[in-house]
């Protein structure tokens, strides 16, 4: 008797759910590219228990005739390619003809759909039963998924709580709007209206809608192109940054991807101006001639793969690099606004609004937005007509200094703060890198020379590197086992840091795996540059001050040190005035 079978459709469909579905949030995933694909304009999520209970996806797109609705519901069956040559030039979302056949293996599943001429009402029950009907002709597709999972008892035991399971829908759904500013996105969730977009195309309103007016205030808008690639959309300012790399969106042709390439150009593209495990806020638009793609490579079609990714990286990282490079970006100290009395107490006893203050909030916002709007304008007319200028930050006069740690400085635009510590090793990173990279040539012979014993593998690593030892102007011998000698370092680190830092460079040579100079020398500079930098509570003189705060000036990045914190925050003229309110013309 044979052992090998041919698996009946709904095993196999019931597979393939474990591949595709895997929560509630693939399961709107899914739904919401075939809607996207439909050419639809408006597209609601209508969930219960944060779909674990129901999913109701409506749209407004093209709709299906009976015999396209019965073939949706068919394993392998698409609209969407037809050939090979299809799968290496695809513009549409969804390709594979997985998802509908997989979903409704594993739920109670209800279509129904129009093309205009007829309206047709599918029903099935765990990817079996199907009962097929005539519906109304209301234009678009409607499609019910309820009771996810509950043939599949395991699979359901493994879904998240509520909260992770609606978190991660919400967090889609946000993508989904930044990647379609043109399609309106409404998510409810029992009863609560969590998303509503206008789809009215403007990209910064979605990004209004998302995160507020303090961070859209805070986004630089980016726009560049090669000969492969088209890139736009928004950046933020390093002030503004979050804890994981969720709020970095990037979307190829329309679609949500996730690249670790990408992810990692993008953070580079922001070293030393945020702190390490910081993440800033980017919605980045690639526009590519498909065939140069492949999304075929996962059952996601989360990640993708790039022809000519070099030359992707580059334009991203130069185009981030130089936004960065032609703004101030001084932090701007919060000033808290004082809430009404009943803004305070609905807040605190969560009492409903009625449809008055809603729509007196919404009206607020838009005016928000479009003073955000005016600013925007504003700030690209001033960047056009501006004149070079020799640093980026206008001349301060300092006053004195607080806790021995910040400097206190003046001009017409404000007060400002300038952290000591951090403003001397911004200097000295500086001074030190072009240093490392430009002058090899003086050396200091040391009369004791410097003994550095490591662990064996260590001692391997560091002898297979000794051209970088060699490069940087440090002079290394071997001297027993295990053991190197130094007999003379660049002059420009100092003696009194000159053991630890030599030992700190050992260190990053001997670690484990590639060898990337390029972080290599960072490291090195900025530990160096931190070391020998004035301290915290270390006593300046006024002149000392005032040499910090001129010398900073003429950084190439005065606004933060090499770790990523700040080294200046202002107080404008403005925001003191309405702290003490004030009216400026007093």
């Amino acid at each position: 008797m044979s052992k090998i079978h041919v698996m009946d459709d709904l095993l196999s469909n019931k597979i393939a759910a474990g591949e595709v579905v895997e929560s509630c949030m693939n399961v709107v995933k899914e739904l919401v590219e075939n809607s996207i694909d439909a050419e639809s304009t408006e597209i609601t999520i209508n969930l219960i228990d944060s779909g674990v209970k129901l999913i109701n996806i409506r749209d407004n797109g093209i709709g299906m005739d009976r015999e396209d609705a019965k073939m949706a519901f068919e394993r392998h069956a698409t609209s969407k390619i037809s050939n090979l040559d299809d799968l290496f030039n695809i513009e549409s979302l969804g390709f594979r003809g997985e998802a509908i056949p997989s979903i409704a293996s594993v739920s109670k599943m209800s279509l129904k759909t129009s093309n205009g001429k007829t309206g047709t009402l599918i029903t099935i029950d765990g990817g079996k039963d199907m009962k097929v009907s005539s519906s109304d002709l209301a234009k678009g597709t409607e499609i019910e998924v309820s009771e996810l999972f509950y043939n599949t008892p395991v699979r359901l035991k493994y879904l998240k709580n509520l909260y992770i399971e609606l978190s991660n829908i919400v967090e889609y759904i946000d993508k989904m709007a930044l990647a379609y500013p043109d399609i309106k996105f409404t998510l409810i969730n029992n009863g609560n209206k969590l998303i509503e977009t206008t789809g009215n195309g403007d990209l910064l309103k979605v990004i209004y809608d998302i995160y507020g007016a303090n961070i859209t205030k805070k986004m630089i808008p980016i726009n560049d192109e090669n000969d492969d690639y088209t890139i736009s959309g928004y950046i933020s300012y390093p002030e503004i940054t979050k804890s994981n790399r969720n709020s970095i969106t990037t979307l190829v042709n329309g679609r949500v991807i996730k690249n670790n390439d990408l992810n990692r150009c993008i953070i580079d593209a922001y070293h030393t101006y945020i702190h390490k495990g910081r993440y800033p806020i980017i919605v980045l638009n690639i526009d590519v001639d498909p065939i140069l793609v492949d999304i075929n490579i996962h059952p996601t079609k989360m990640d993708i793969k790039f022809s000519k990714m070099d030359t992707l990286i580059d334009l991203i990282s130069k185009n981030i690099k130089d936004r960065l490079e032609t703004l101030t970006l001084i932090p701007e100290a919060n000033v808290r606004e004082t809430s009404s009395f009943n803004e305070v107490y609905n807040q605190i006893s969560h009492k409903e609004e009625n449809e008055e203050i809603i729509e007196e909030k919404k009206i607020n916002e838009e005016k928000v937005y479009e003073e955000i709007k005016l600013d925007f304008n504003i700030e690209e007319e001033k960047e056009e007509y501006k004149e070079e200028e020799t640093t980026r930050i206008k001349k301060m006069n300092v006053i004195g200094n607080i806790f021995m740690t910040y400097i206190i400085c003046e001009n017409e635009d404000g007060m400002y703060l300038v952290d000591q510590h951090a403003a001397a090793e911004r200097i000295n990173y500086e001074k030190y890198l072009d240093k490392m990279v430009n002058d090899k040539s003086s050396v200091i012979d040391l009369l004791t020379p410097i003994s550095i014993e490591l662990a064996h593998d260590e001692f391997i690593r560091c002898r297979e590197r000794l051209d970088v030892f060699e490069d940087l102007g440090i002079s290394v011998e071997e001297f027993g086992d295990n053991t190197f000698i130094v007999r003379s370092h660049p002059t420009w680190i100092n003696e009194d840091i000159a053991k630890g830092e030599i030992q700190n460079i050992f260190e990053l040579v001997s670690e484990k795996g590639s060898f990337d100079k390029k972080k290599f020398i960072d490291s090195t500079v900025t530990s160096i540059a931190c070391h020998s930098s004035v301290k915290a509570h270390e006593y300046l003189s006024h002149e000392d001050m005032q040499w910090i705060v001129d010398n900073v000036r003429y950084c190439e990045n005065p606004f933060t040190c090499p770790h990523g914190r700040p080294t200046i925050i202002t107080y404008t003229r403005d925001q003191l005035d309405k702290m003490f309110k004030r009216d400026y013309n007093e």
